[in-house]
């Protein structure tokens, strides 16, 4: 794939945000500073903030490698009692360029063994890069790359890779056959540049194997279907396995069948049930989105169950800065996971200070509603093996205005999870669907400073002591036709102190019935320079890149838990952990 420097957004945003007044003598339970005491607050930009190239800025429990640029997760697996994630990476330098394939085992998606890298550009066909791709563990259990090369032009071909010894469970080395590229750009309509980022494969009721291919079809965008007998030699189908005129091109397009309200994954190579979903997913417009809908097997075609002309309607995996997600079947656990790919957001010049540039989100369990109308996602459950130190609490209730400092927890790298509970849905505020085209904007009208009639209210993370600093992830409830509408949003604009940082207020709505469920969840992970955060159960997650000045000054950091909406709300409970970190990459295999 491309490189895109941000996530879906706008650019730029405002410098004002009305800051929580406080002082620390009153950050008692549910009891802090009077409603009547919030004040618009413009802080100057700090004479001195301290650089950027800090190892301090390094995630403690996310994947990345100790340096160089990262991109796009590539063909996550399990095999032989090993968890593989390949990645795109330019093993000389911070930027884009050069890509290779690296690779990384693990036995818990929590620790992980760097190897040495699977694929380099070693012919004419992948010159100027092994782009993105899949593995698809064929009949016999021999897994197998399809990946894409592009070659001294750039075109795009789609080529194959097989483990030199398919009994080494690590799959240190592979080998690309004589037979590449095995898919090239060929036939009425491609575009030779945009034709990439092959699928796993799967077979259909004639034993055949299907791939889609992301592509450019007659100037839209397509998820191009091919057939192969034996993985090698591949036929274009007559017609994609989806397309849309809404845009020009999709990248890293992911297909994949679930279960409604089922969290157990399903294997597209096996037998699908018949009340089974299918969700394609693609990227586009810097962040991932995806459809639900079936698998006509007789036209071989996905056909979704809404088909929404303006995409900026469509759903997402992620609201904040994630792309090029790749999910695979777990077959250990019988369980969905994908992986994200989440830039940073300062400048290029910082990340060639810093030497490195790119982590991936944490893998995630997904599966979808009891409706089977939307994904839900959840960290996989290995990462609460790194939680130690836990902070529990109770019917806190937070009035307007009120803050709860959360103590006792490493407060840059931590694991939360809070229930919020309206006392009243009485006052919630009418929804307004214009907002829906443009959640960020939203975001920022409805901050964490604007009373409503019920929220804002959520949490403060990475706060100085002074809240010259902070990021808030926040909910305000609104009222629907038949349920509630919920705005979750993540926002960055006072998350540093330094400057040239993209920092937007990102957002996403979910229907949520407040009325039978009575309780919004909200579970953020913190780590140093991520914040990842999953409202209503995995109903929408925000990931973000912050780089508080304080955290490398030593300063220290607060979190709170805040209410400023007219509506009291109460906080049922309330867990905090400190996170140990993970061995990741720390040693070369």
């Amino acid at each position: 794939m491309f490189h895109h420097r941000h996530g879906c957004g706008w650019p730029f945003l405002l410098l004002l945000l009305l800051l929580f007044p406080f002082d620390e003598s009153s950050l008692l339970r549910g009891q802090a500073a009077a409603a009547d005491s919030h004040r618009v607050v413009l802080y100057p930009q700090s004479t001195r903030v301290s650089s950027i190239v800090s190892s301090k800025y390094r995630t403690a429990f996310h994947f990345q490698p100790p340096k160089n640029w990262i991109n796009d997760p590539n063909g996550p697996l399990y095999y032989k009692g090993l968890y593989h994630l390949f990645y795109q990476y330019n093993p000389g330098s911070v930027v884009p360029g050069n890509k290779t394939w690296a690779h990384s085992v693990s036995a818990d998606l929590v620790n992980w063994l760097r190897l040495e890298s699977a694929l380099d550009r070693t012919e004419p066909y992948d010159a100027k890069g092994c782009w993105s791709g899949s593995v698809t563990v064929l009949a016999d259990g021999r897994p197998a790359i399809l990946y894409t090369g592009a070659d001294d032009v750039k075109n795009q071909a789609q080529c194959i890779a097989f483990p030199s010894n398919s009994s080494d469970p690590y799959l240190r080395e592979w080998t690309k056959p004589s037979s590449n590229p095995v898919i090239r750009p060929d036939g009425p309509g491609l575009t030779p540049n945009q034709f990439r980022d092959p699928t796993t494969g799967w077979t259909g009721p004639d034993g055949q194997w299907r791939i889609a291919v992301g592509a450019e079809l007659d100037g839209y965008s397509a998820a191009l279907l091919y057939k192969s007998e034996d993985f090698v030699s591949w036929s274009r189908v007559d017609h994609p396995l989806y397309s849309s005129n809404s845009s020009t091109m999709w990248e890293c397009p992911d297909f994949f069948a679930a279960l409604p309200g089922n969290t157990s994954g399903l294997d597209l190579s096996a037998a699908i049930p018949n009340r089974a979903k299918h969700v394609l997913k693609m990227s586009l417009d810097s962040c991932d989105k995806y459809m639900v809908g079936v698998y006509d097997l007789e036209a071989d075609k996905f056909v979704p169950d809404n088909v929404v002309d303006d995409r900026r309607l469509w759903l997402r995996i992620d609201y904040g800065n994630y792309y090029a997600s790749k999910s695979f079947f777990d077959a250990k656990k019988g369980r969905r996971i994908i992986w994200g790919w989440a830039n940073e957001s300062d400048s290029s010049s910082d990340d060639a200070a810093k030497g490195w540039a790119g982590i991936q989100a944490l893998p995630r369990t997904i599966w979808l509603d009891s409706d089977g109308s939307q994904l839900l996602q959840w960290p996989v459950e290995e990462v609460e093996s790194l939680r130690r130190n836990e902070t529990n609490h109770q019917g806190i209730e937070l009035k307007k205005g009120d803050m709860f400092e959360i103590k006792g927890t490493d407060t840059l790298q931590a694991d939360v999870e809070i229930e919020f509970e309206p006392g009243t849905m009485d006052e919630a505020d009418a929804f307004d669907p214009s907002w829906l085209l443009n959640t960020e904007k939203h975001c920022r009208e409805a901050d964490a400073s604007a009373p409503g009639g019920l929220g804002p209210f959520g949490l403060v993370v990475l706060a100085s002591d002074d809240m010259e600093e902070h990021t808030a992830v926040h909910f305000r409830v609104y009222k629907s036709k038949h349920k509630h509408m919920i705005l979750m949003c993540s926002d960055l604009r006072r998350s540093s102190l330094r400057s040239g940082l993209y920092t937007p207020a990102y957002g996403g709505f979910f229907e949520f019935d407040l009325e039978k469920e009575k309780k919004i969840s909200l579970r953020t992970l913190i780590d140093r320079s991520a914040v990842e955060s999953f409202g209503g159960g995995g109903r929408v997650c925000i990931m973000a890149r912050v780089y508080p000045v304080a955290l490398v000054d030593d300063r220290g950091a607060h979190m709170y838990a805040f209410n400023n909406g007219t509506t009291a709300v109460m906080v049922s409970q309330l867990k905090a952990w400190s996170m140990k970190r993970a061995q990741v990459n720390v040693k070369k295999g």
